[in-house]
């Protein structure tokens, strides 16, 4: 049971089916998201305060991930009217760090008998049997995972990372590239890695608007207006 339990999907594996009741109502995950890239994430239960302040923010960020072709689905192991309520709450009591009336719209799965967060190894015994950690999950529009970050049931997100990690993934996607450490939209890409001698010799007497460190790490100018004129939804 532990090995079910604690197993979780890779990088690269297709995103585990499911259907489930949500704050949105019901969702067939993740056919109905095909075209589209997802957040899917979980958190360790509603009415605690790091919940609280993720899920504002997350609202608050909602139409800058939708811009991008992302939609967002959250996850915890409590109950439907248990959400709701706690929404509610948010929406009509709660204010904090500049955020208030926060409406959350993107949908929350209930998962009582946690079947979706053992398909995608959310529980984490050695941190709690009873309560999702925070786990992140990118899903691109292929229905692929492209990325998985995981987080404690201390540790809030930072969410201008996960935004910065969707950016990040489409620009490899749209312009044949990666991004180096710390890379922002408009900083240098670095170009895909010389295949052989040839070509590293021709790359390093190249006059392409390239700046070569080394025949295997070279990188280019990469505008963020053309960036996102590329990636975001016109």
């Amino acid at each position: 049971m532990e090995n079910e339990t604690t197993a979780m999907p890779r990088i690269g594996d297709k995103a585990p089916a499911f259907k489930a009741v949500t704050t949105q109502g019901t969702i067939n995950f993740p056919e109905q998201f095909a075209g589209d890239w997802v957040i899917l994430f979980s958190h360790p239960a509603d009415f605690t305060p790091v919940c609280t302040s993720e899920f504002m923010t997350f609202a608050m960020m909602e139409e800058k991930f939708a811009a991008a072709n992302c939609k967002l689905v959250g996850l915890s192991i409590d109950g439907l009217y248990s959400h709701i309520a706690w929404l509610r709450t948010i929406k009509e009591k709660i204010e904090y760090n500049g955020m208030k009336d926060v409406e959350v719209k993107f949908p929350l799965i209930e998962d009582i008998t946690m079947e979706v967060a053992n398909k995608y190894g959310m529980i984490q015994p050695g941190e709690s049997s009873t309560k999702a950690v925070r786990a992140v999950f990118f899903i691109d529009g292929k229905s692929t995972i492209r990325a998985i970050i995981y987080y404690p049931l201390s540790l809030g997100r930072n969410f201008d990372e996960l935004y910065r990690a969707l950016i990040a993934m489409q620009t490899a996607n749209a312009f044949s590239v990666a991004t180096p450490a710390d890379w922002n939209p408009g900083d240098d890409v670095i170009v895909p890695t010389a295949g052989s001698c040839g070509s590293a010799k021709e790359r390093m007497e190249s006059k392409e608007e390239m700046k070569c460190y080394d025949w295997f790490f070279c990188t280019k100018k990469l505008t963020k207006e053309t960036i996102m004129e590329k990636i975001l939804k016109k």
